[in-house]
């Protein structure tokens, strides 16, 4: 019985052990991670203005191209904010159209 006990007591101190480590290993990782994220966002806004899309997607991806490092990325469309270079407003005429009304 009581090298029973000692084992559990034993078992319980690893699972602790594998526990800290675990949760120093998460800790590393999610500083490495934001230190990483940080330092692209940085990159990838210094100097990246103008993209070019090169193909669309039927599921909704879209691929751009760099004009300055020529460089290919496929993003989702959510992530693009559109540039229309030279784009003017215009007062359109708009022509308004009936509903039309069925009888049975």
């Amino acid at each position: 019985m009581v090298e029973a006990i000692e084992k559990r007591r034993l078992d319980i101190q690893e699972f602790e052990e594998i526990w800290n480590n675990a949760y120093e290993n998460e800790a590393i990782y999610k500083e490495k991670t934001k230190a990483f994220m940080t330092r692209w966002s940085r990159e990838s806004l210094v100097g990246w203005d103008l993209f070019v899309v090169t193909n669309v997607f039927d599921h909704g991806a879209i691929e751009i191209k760099s004009e300055q490092t020529s460089k290919i990325f496929k993003v989702n469309r959510h992530q693009l904010k559109p540039f229309y270079e030279g784009f003017q407003v215009t007062n359109e005429e708009v022509e308004l159209v009936e509903v039309p009304t069925y009888r049975n």
